[in-house]
């Protein structure tokens, strides 16, 4: 079988490219150029060259440019953080990427993303990864069934652990390398930085009000800040003071204390359903609003054909405008969708 490898240089899609190889599949390995500076290509191609495939390099500079960090300077414009890394996944790394595959004659695309695929002769499962704590079954919550049908993740039943362990057997170089940054294309994590100097963002600065409409303090411009951020506010209080809401068409950064970035409500938009539910009636799921955030019991109710109203069972911190919320039935990722704001109305 002939599977193309999306590889980033790194352990996790070095030692997918090695298994399917050595299961005596015909391996390709692919790597996007996301970035003019970035280091990718380089190192992936070392890692093919150990392996002895081939490998090829698709310049993604320009569709990445807009379809990703546009979208992601925009939306902090409007006061909202966005999840990048999900968006890349439904459009580009099993969209675009998938599409070049596929004209390399590729049967299936192959990544090292810990998370589980399961197939019978009615749909594909998406299914947490083995190891709880490198799961990454919440970026893949916005793919669909048609997508799903043509991937797979080898590591998604290793640990980490044992990932690298089977790397440094194999003799990869990439066995020791350190974690990757969370977002790609954000090098030194100057989320602020990278807004005004690449998107052109102003960082006009604005008022910090509490809750009542009382001046606390002055921002540094809104693209700074985010729903439950403590750092950074620069006003001295009795307590600590967390940012709870961003209004964009004022300018304004609303501040108070801990207790007031808790939320049990919240709407959602852009839902993807990658296994049939019901939307006809109320129905139970885990509910995950953060990658890094426990999973929570909720009821979802459908408002119309792409907003739902989502009501925990226990508050929950930093519901986010922007972010991904990833539903589950036990193990299985149902769907997904974007977190459009806190509360039970539009």
């Amino acid at each position: 079988m002939k599977i193309a490898i999306a590889m980033s240089g790194g352990v996790d899609s070095s030692t997918t490219a090695a298994l399917l190889k050595e299961e005596g599949h015909e391996v390709i390995g692919m790597t996007m150029q996301l970035m003019p500076h970035h280091n990718a290509p380089e190192d992936a191609q070392k890692a093919a060259a150990r392996l002895g495939i081939p490998h090829h390099i698709i310049d993604f500079q320009d569709i990445f440019a807009r379809t990703i960090i546009d979208n992601f300077c925009r939306e902090y414009s409007r006061g909202r953080t966005p999840n990048p890394c999900v968006l890349c996944n439904k459009l580009i790394k099993f969209g675009a990427l998938w599409e070049k595959a596929a004209e390399l004659g590729a049967e299936f695309i192959a990544t090292g993303h810990y998370a589980v695929i399961e197939r019978n002769e009615e749909e594909v499962l998406l299914k947490k990864g083995a190891d709880a704590k490198k799961d990454q079954s919440y970026f893949l919550c916005q793919l669909t069934q048609k997508q799903l049908s043509h991937v797979l993740f080898p590591i998604g039943g290793l640990t980490k652990t044992r990932v690298r362990q089977i790397a440094r057997d194999m003799g990869l170089p990439a066995h020791s390398r350190p974690e990757s940054q969370e977002i790609c294309f954000i090098t030194d994590n100057d989320y602020a930085g990278f807004l005004k100097t690449y998107g052109k963002q102003s960082s006009l600065p604005g008022p910090i009000l509490d809750e009542k409409g009382n001046i606390l303090g002055e921002h540094h411009g809104i693209t700074s800040y985010t729903i439950g951020q403590r750092h950074g506010l620069g006003i001295a209080n009795a307590e600590p003071l967390y940012v709870t809401a961003i209004l964009p068409d004022t300018n304004t950064v609303i501040a108070g204390p801990k207790a007031q970035t808790y939320g049990m409500e919240l709407v959602a938009g852009g839902l993807n359903w990658i296994t049939p539910v019901n939307l006809n009636h109320p129905f139970k799921v885990k509910a995950k609003i953060r990658y890094r955030h426990p999973e929570a019991e909720a009821v979802v109710t459908q408002l119309d054909n792409d907003t739902v109203y989502v009501k925990f069972s226990a508050p929950q911190n930093a519901i986010t405008p922007g972010q991904t919320i990833a539903f589950y039935d036990g193990d299985t990722v149902t769907g997904g969708g974007i977190i459009i704001k806190q509360g039970s109305k539009l």
